[in-house]
């Protein structure tokens, strides 16, 4: 193995586990201010929502700061190389990040949590809000950072290959940033929505916290069925028709398209084959590709031959994880729309195969996200800023292969600690369910 496939493994695997936290929290974030605004009238039910909630984002949210901070730092101790050109760049979201998103999202988290009766109701509440704006804030701000590696705009190449800003406006307010942005939000929010049903559904089907299990299979079905339809359009629709402008040697391995064709057809499922450069055994759905591509049933869509080879991304993984984030959102619109329609026909309560759906479906929008994040990163390669400086000039120099998978084994041992102790407490937290303060014995009878 050599050094940069090293430190590509190291980065994916710190940023896949920490991405986990950050799908919660900004999930988890609108819930949190609606229980909280709905506790300052005066629902009771909604304060138990409230405080109950605020403790699952709040060990999602410092789990998250833990996991991402190493990430900042392979930035200078393996990406130096990409650092050193770019800095000018990707340093501006990222301080801001930090500056406006994550403080404000830290310091009112614990106005939330430890200010209640010793703050003005109405600054309590306004602290459910500002920690739902900072978090999604702060995931605009990453995103933008990986949108401009996706598509540079508003910079200038110097003498000496250094990549200066010209206007941060232009990267703040790319189209690109905000389509693939309110994308990665849609993302999260069904998985805000499933988690929130799923675990309603769970105290419903052991017959707990009835009242409160009501009110959140309700909500978290209705919004993961809105996010659902908007992850596939407009937003992922929009996202898709930047690749295509953009990157379209990604959406052919995207799609597994290795010869350019009129009225390209979709693959729904099939292998592809890179060796033979094909997809065995396919399911296609005729001209649709081109349509969505370019809205005209006829249009042409070049193939992976149409490119050099040393342009391909991986394909193989390019391909199954998109086709895995697009067959898990559909089947996430049609689980959400059938726990709609129960609730419509006032049947979903007593619908235990549908409950169990809804608890059964939490881990997978996870899948999904990680899913489309791989489609996004690996499908970019081998540009580490696309079409600007590849991903092998990006390393530094100085680290060497073993001394990053010594690094990424004890990344490994330090993150399934933290995933064990996420789990126990969130899952603790579970098992005292909302009601757990206000009825003393609880806590203990479910632990």
């Amino acid at each position: 193995m050599d050094v940069v496939m090293a430190d590509r493994l190291q980065f994916a695997f710190t940023i896949m586990f920490h991405y986990l936290f950050p799908i919660t929290t900004m999930g988890l974030a609108p819930f949190v201010a609606f229980y909280t605004a709905r506790a300052a009238r005066g629902d009771a039910d909604a304060a138990k929502a409230a405080a109950f909630w605020t403790k699952i984002f709040a060990v999602n949210f410092a789990i998250g700061v833990v996991t991402g901070i190493p990430m900042e730092f392979q930035f200078g101790t393996n990406w130096a190389g990409f650092s050193a050109a770019s800095g000018a760049v990707v340093g501006q979201p990222l301080a801001m990040e930090g500056v406006y998103a994550f403080f404000l999202e830290s310091v009112f988290l614990g106005v939330l949590l430890y200010g209640k009766g010793r703050v003005a109701p109405a600054l309590h509440v306004a602290s459910g809000v500002l920690v739902w704006i900072g978090s999604w804030l702060s995931g605009f701000f990453i995103t933008a950072t990986d949108a401009w590696m996706q598509h540079p705009v508003g910079y200038a190449l110097a003498p000496d290959h250094r990549v200066e800003l010209t206007s941060l406006a232009a990267v703040l307010l790319s189209p690109f940033a905000w389509w693939q942005y309110v994308h990665v939000l849609a993302g999260a929010m069904v998985a805000g929505g499933f988690i929130v049903a799923g675990i309603g559904a769970y105290y419903l089907l052991s017959r707990r916290e009835i009242a409160l299990a009501q009110r959140f299979v309700r909500g978290g079905a209705i919004v993961a069925l809105v996010f659902s339809i908007l992850a596939i359009f407009p937003t992922g629709d929009r996202n898709s028709s930047n690749v295509t402008e953009y990157q379209p040697v990604k959406l052919a391995a995207m799609e597994g398209l290795f010869d350019s064709t009129h009225g390209a057809p979709l693959a729904i499922i099939g292998m592809p084959d890179v060796h033979e450069r094909r997809l065995m055994d396919p399911v296609f759905v005729p001209d649709v590709l081109s349509f969505l591509a370019y809205g005209n049933f006829n249009a042409d869509v070049k193939g992976l031959n149409a490119y050099a080879v040393e342009l391909w991304p991986p394909v193989e993984l390019t391909y199954y994880a998109y086709h895995v984030m697009v067959g898990l959102g559909t089947i996430f619109a049609g689980i959400a729309a059938l726990a709609v329609l129960m609730l419509a026909r006032k049947r979903l309560f007593e619908a235990r195969g549908v409950l169990w759906m809804l608890l059964l479906a939490m881990p997978f929008p996870y899948i999904a996200n990680e899913a489309g994040w791989v489609t996004t990163e690996v499908g970019r390669q081998p540009w580490i800023i696309y079409g600007i400086m590849r991903t092998a000039d990006g390393v530094s120099p100085t680290v060497v292969t073993g001394e990053t998978i010594f690094t990424l084994l004890g990344f490994a041992g330090m993150y399934f600690l933290l995933g064990v102790l996420f789990l126990y407490l969130t899952l603790r937290e579970i098992a005292n369910g909302p009601s757990a303060e206000a009825t003393p014995g609880i806590a203990e009878a479910h632990a």
